[in-house]
């Protein structure tokens, strides 16, 4: 298959970060997204030694296929609120520090929210905040500079930053550590965002315009999920592939893009306890790969 050989889902880690490995090796994934911790609690145990090792393991068993994390749902590196921001900060430097423990070479991560503060407040709180979280992970853990913070487009949901390719141009440019950031390329968010790629047309433009702000080569990740919502509505909620208002046509073209052919891509499609609903958009997406 010469596009899009890096093609998986985000698996669970119930019963252990190892398991993941095993349930995309049962989808016949060679990408895999996880969570390493509870997504939607502040607290969290500290990674032991002998389950990353098993972690390690594992992965190196299933091949050289790329592999990232996906940071907690509670952190916003642009909250107003302080005691929010510190400890987001803190627990963004612990999801760096857990991918560098676990081999994990990417950690996904929403942009935040300025919760009313106003977009321009909140994506320069946002950049300060960033860079006091990674400055804090390379202090507490050195190897944590290998791990790259891919910035995920998001829908425009309510005082979210990171809807327009210019806000995640803006976060890129203005952090020290430019260098170290990439951009993770949602498809369910980029069209509620208002950018379309239902036709070859609508498709080449909005690449065009993420190439000319944040720049093509940024793209280290892609999450293949169909919308709920309409273009431009701003409303954030996947469905399964080509069964909600995106249709086939997106998927096709970003699959067989030969610019992407090296970008690992994940679904966060809804999900059934056996894994059958990830196995059928799997498969979906693999026949339209050229």
């Amino acid at each position: 298959m010469n596009a899009a050989r890096y093609l998986g889902a985000h698996c669970s880690v119930s019963g252990g970060l190892y398991r993941a490995v095993e349930r995309i090796e049962g989808l016949s994934g060679t990408a895999l997204q996880i969570f390493t911790r509870n997504q939607r609690q502040w607290k969290t145990s500290p990674v032991k030694e002998q389950e990353a090792e098993q972690f390690r393991q594992a992965l190196q068993q299933w091949g050289d296929y790329p592999v990232f994390s996906h940071d907690s749902y509670l952190i916003n590196l642009a909250s107003p609120d302080r005691e929010i921001l510190k400890k987001s900060v803190q627990a963004f430097a612990g999801e760096l520090k857990r991918c560098a423990l676990l081999g994990i070479p990417g950690l996904v991560t929403h942009p935040g929210a300025h919760k009313g503060q106003g977009l321009d407040k909140g994506l320069q709180a946002y950049v300060r905040a960033l860079d006091e979280a990674l400055d804090l992970a390379l202090q507490q853990c050195p190897e944590s500079a290998d791990v790259e913070v891919l910035l995920e487009t998001t829908s425009g949901q309510g005082t979210v930053l990171g809807s327009t390719f210019q806000e995640l141009d803006f976060i890129i440019s203005t952090s020290k550590n430019s260098d170290r950031l990439g951009v993770c390329f949602d498809t369910c968010h980029v069209f509620a965002a208002g950018y379309d790629m239902r036709t070859r047309e609508s498709y080449n433009a909005t690449m065009q315009t993420l190439d000319s702000t944040v720049g093509l080569q940024r793209v280290q990740a892609v999450h293949l999920n169909d919308s709920s919502y309409g273009l431009g509505s701003r409303g954030d909620r996947h469905e399964h592939i080509g069964k909600g208002e995106m249709g086939l046509e997106p998927f096709r073209l970003v699959l067989n893009d030969p610019r992407f052919y090296d970008v690992p891509m994940v679904i966060e499609t809804p999900k059934d306890k056996a894994g059958k609903w990830d196995l059928a958009n799997l498969n979906l997406l693999r026949g339209l790969v050229r």
